[in-house]
């Protein structure tokens, strides 16, 4: 048995740019991806505190810095430039694998730079 667990979470981020036009993903600031240990290429679910749309979509790196968060492609019509967004990853891990396993949480300030990094055990 597989166990769907959070892998990494960016806690509210401001979308700051949306593209249609662009042939998808989300763009997300280079130190963003480093505190959390998202992929450059990793399926992520993302989910629009304002108006509740969710969808999955791909992450490509932004400027270092920058604290870009752009929502690309067909997405971009379920955000707007303003709104607050969580970005999440999980993995499947065995019950024996879910004991050990640590999310990672990074909490941002109003201009998408890191102002916490949590580290949260499984607990069952």
């Amino acid at each position: 048995m597989l166990l769907k667990l959070l892998n990494a979470k960016i806690h509210r981020a401001t979308v700051s740019q949306t593209d249609a036009n662009y042939h998808g993903s989300i763009t997300i600031d280079g130190d963003l991806l480093d505190a959390s240990g998202l992929l450059v290429n990793e399926g992520v679910l993302v989910a629009d505190c304002e108006n509740g749309n969710r969808f999955e979509t791909y992450i490509i790196a932004g400027p270092r810095g920058s604290g870009v968060i752009g929502i690309n492609g067909a997405a971009a019509r379920l955000s707007q430039v303003g709104n607050h967004v969580i970005i999440m990853s999980f993995l499947s891990a065995t019950p024996i694998e879910a004991a050990g396993h640590v999310a990672t949480v990074v909490l941002v300030d109003e201009h998408n730079h890191v102002s916490q990094v949590i580290r949260q055990p499984t607990q069952g």
